[in-house]
Parts: C-alpha cells; sequence; structure tokens
C-alpha cells in the first residue's frame, strides 16, 4: 500500500483492534500472530484487548485475551519466545483521578483548559465520572502502551462497532491531536479495509470527510 504510512507495528494494532471489537476470533487469530511478528509485545497487546472492554465491552475483551493466550501457548510450544513487554509504572500516590482524567481528556480534544461541564455530563454526571475516573485516569494513566496507539486501537475498535459515529468523530480527533497525519489516518482506513473490511474502512472516511 503505497499510501501506508503506518509502521507495521501500528498496522497490526488497527487489524487486531478491529477484528477483535469485531468478534472476528478467526481472523483475530492470525493478526495476534502477525503483530507479535512485527514488533508488539506481549504486555502491548494484552494492553490494547484490556481497554478494548471500555468500548466493545467484557464479551468481546475477554474473547480476544483468551484467543491471544491460545496463540502464545502455540507459539511457546514451537520454540518462539515472545518479548513480554514493559508493566506499567507505578501510579502516584493521592492521584486526584477526576482531575487527571478530565484533563487527558481535554487534551485529546485539543483544549489547553478543562471546559464546563455539558450535555449528557450534566444529564447524567455518573457516566462523565466513570468515563474520567477509569477510562482517562485508571486507563490511560497505564504508561506500558502510549497514547498515539491507544487512539489507532480506539478508532479501529469503533469504525468495527455500528452507531459509534459521534465517539469516532471524537476520537479521530484525538488521534490527529496525539500527533497522528491524515495521511496516517487515510492509511489507517486502507489498514481497516484489508484487514477488517470494506464497512469498517468506508464508517472512518465518512467521519473523516467531517472533519
Amino acid at each position: 500500500m503505497s499510501n501506508d504510512t503506518l509502521t507495521p507495528r501500528q498496522r497490526a494494532l488497527v487489524a487486531l483492534s478491529g477484528l477483535a471489537a469485531k468478534g472476528d476470533l478467526e481472523r483475530l487469530d492470525g493478526a495476534l500472530r502477525q503483530g507479535l511478528d512485527d514488533g508488539l509485545t506481549i504486555n502491548e497487546i494484552k494492553e490494547v484487548l484490556v481497554q478494548l472492554y471500555a468500548y466493545a465491552g467484557f464479551p468481546r475483551s475477554l474473547n480476544a485475551i483468551h484467543a491471544l493466550m491460545a496463540v502464545l501457548d502455540e507459539r511457546r510450544e514451537q520454540g518462539i519466545q515472545d518479548e513480554e513487554g514493559a508493566e506499567p509504572g507505578p501510579v502516584p500516590e493521592n492521584l486526584d483521578r477526576d482531575d487527571y482524567g478530565a484533563r487527558v481528556r481535554a487534551r485529546l480534544a485539543g483544549q489547553d483548559e478543562i471546559p464546563p461541564p455539558a450535555g449528557f455530563q450534566l444529564f447524567a454526571p455518573v457516566i462523565d465520572r466513570f468515563l474520567k475516573e477509569h477510562l482517562f485516569a485508571d486507563i490511560f494513566i497505564r504508561d506500558n502502551l502510549d497514547q498515539q496507539s491507544r487512539e489507532l486501537a480506539t478508532v479501529s475498535a469503533l469504525a468495527s462497532m455500528t452507531g459509534t459515529e459521534g465517539q469516532l468523530r471524537f476520537h479521530l480527533g484525538a488521534a490527529m491531536n496525539t500527533g497522528l497525519s491524515r495521511a496516517q489516518l487515510d492509511a489507517l482506513v486502507a489498514r481497516l479495509r484489508a484487514s477488517v473490511g470494506d464497512h469498517e474502512a468506508r464508517r472512518v472516511e465518512g467521519v473523516l470527510k467531517q472533519l
């Protein structure tokens, strides 16, 4: 793919995240193997699949984790020693998770300051608290996967589900705010089309046209 400006590791992230969110365990098997061959560590893949539950739910996340376990068992039997990778660093004591999560979300949205609550945040403040304290604090603070990789995985997962255009819009913007270029997002679309499906790729293309 001549327009593919993603690294092999990034392409692998796109493929395995999308297939895991879609629940396509048969093709996920090959994507996991390719990801390991392309240099993703075991802990990086585990981190992606754990984060996936926040978007696709526990069933898809747990199924994908079991698929990874089976792949690793088989590769060990074949004498393949995959790199374990780094564990996440310690979380600061007395972390204000609400404030930390709010600042992470604001930065991903390209905002220098935390905006005042509006919309669903006022209507259902508990879901906003869960987003800030759990997703953007408990999960995003785990530093063995960078935020750019997290956004690549999130966009791919959201593209593999229906009715997620609003969330795709936010996370495509967040992906650009982590430093991904439009050319790289076009490459993400191409990778989705090749590894996950045409419908998923067109879903991202449609949202990209609105940005």
